[in-house]
């Protein structure tokens, strides 16, 4: 267990509502407002632990706590749809109280509902753990429809590109959509974006296969670098830029990415949380993050939430101590080939490339300059950058 400290930022000049977009996605978004409570983030410091032990979404504890049944319209998801507080509730699931999201359609945006639930914009640097329930197949209708599962934390966007945003992601999407076919599961690490014309600055990596059923969700936010663990395994690990630089809000959202899926009739999704923990501050690794649930739970805690009352602060600028200043060992710049849009490449080839600033590799660059980029499987026409077959491993 590793305990970090560093200066403090105050965050300013946030927008009242938040604008996101789910990882590698291509239609904007907009999210609930999730600076109500916190128009002045606390400092980062204590323990954010919840069982999900509420009897609705209409549970006083719920707001008492921080947290908030999102219920007014807008993205992300299919236009039209609707975000009732029913659609958040805490049953008993495998034996636990849990939260559970549920999320609908007809193949119509008026017959189309999703769910979340966030807390306020107070968690910095630390671990973040879930354990989450995903579901490859509806509870009841017909199965084949685009949408996300999610658990993600969030800073919101005050302008277009603003240096300030930050996002980190898991997505799990387990009928496939955009542009994916089957189950993946997306890490997304998001340094900022613009809504029009689109333009996403992020960095993330995926697993193509099934995650139906619980699973241990971590990420670790600290020197300059987060990572994502699913199951106790390292599966990304994002530098650089793409370091959040302000305080986020814990969020679990459920939705469609479309309706262009839909098999007929009305298709009803749950996703279930058995508990989220934050420890500001404090690295821990997934085997220490189980232990200290554990000991919450044998102890009769189904909640607290010291965060920003401990004192702690949160940092002035991303720390640069540990961030990477040249491509990982046995990648050279020097020796990889310029990134060509008609050639073939095989999981493991390396490239050198500029990424073009709108995802138009015969458009203007980004100014971001060279970067060594590793295939993650076989490719062809995908600029480096812009798609999720690439790895950044650095500037040259």
């Amino acid at each position: 267990m590793t305990t970090i400290r560093t200066p403090r930022r105050r965050l300013i000049g946030v927008a009242a509502a938040a604008l996101a977009l789910a990882a590698a996605g291509t239609a904007t978004a907009t999210y609930a407002d999730r600076t109500a409570d916190a128009a002045e983030p606390a400092a980062c410091d204590g323990v954010l632990f919840d069982d999900f032990a509420y009897d609705s979404s209409a549970d006083p504890d719920i707001a008492a706590r921080g947290w908030t049944v999102r219920t007014n319209a807008g993205g992300p998801g299919v236009p039209g749809a609707a975000w009732p507080a029913s659609n958040v509730s805490f049953p008993t699931v495998d034996g636990a109280k849990s939260l559970q999201l549920r999320a609908a359609t007809d193949g119509t945006g008026g017959g189309t509902s999703h769910a979340e639930l966030f807390h306020q914009q107070k968690f910095f640097e630390g671990t973040y753990a879930a354990r989450v329930k995903f579901a490859d197949a509806p509870v009841s209708g017909t199965d084949g429809d685009h949408l996300v599962e999610t658990f993600f934390t969030i800073t919101p966007l005050d302008a277009p590109m603003d240096p300030d945003y930050g996002e980190i992601d898991f997505e799990y999407l387990p009928n496939g959509g955009w542009g994916e076919t089957s189950n993946i599961l997306y890490e997304t690490t998001w340094e900022t974006y613009q809504a029009e014309p689109w333009v996403a600055d992020n960095v993330n990596n995926n697993q193509r296969q099934s995650y139906n059923g619980w699973h241990d969700l971590v990420f670790t936010v600290s020197g300059g670098h987060v990572k994502y663990y699913v199951d106790g395994a390292l599966v990304a690990d994002h530098s650089g830029k793409y370091y959040p630089e302000t305080p986020m809000s814990i969020n679990f959202n459920l939705w469609f990415i479309d309706t262009a899926a839909h098999a007929g009739g009305t298709s009803v999704y749950n996703q279930q949380v058995d508990y989220v923990m934050h420890t500001a501050g404090e690295v821990l690794s997934p085997a220490e993050v189980n232990t200290r649930v554990a000991g919450y739970r044998a102890d009769g805690v189904d909640h607290t939430d010291t965060v920003g009352t401990g004192g702690g602060e949160c940092p002035t600028d991303p720390p640069t101590t540990d961030e990477p200043t040249d491509p990982p060992t046995g990648a050279d710049c020097g020796t990889a080939p310029d990134w060509s849009f008609g050639s073939v490449y095989t999981a493991g080839n390396t490239v050198v490339h500029e990424r073009s600033a709108n995802g138009d590799p015969s458009g203007p660059k980004s100014g971001d300059g060279e970067h060594l980029w590793r295939a993650n499987w076989w490719t062809q026409g995908s600029e480096p950058g812009w798609t999720p077959q690439w790895t950044d491993l650095g500037p040259c």
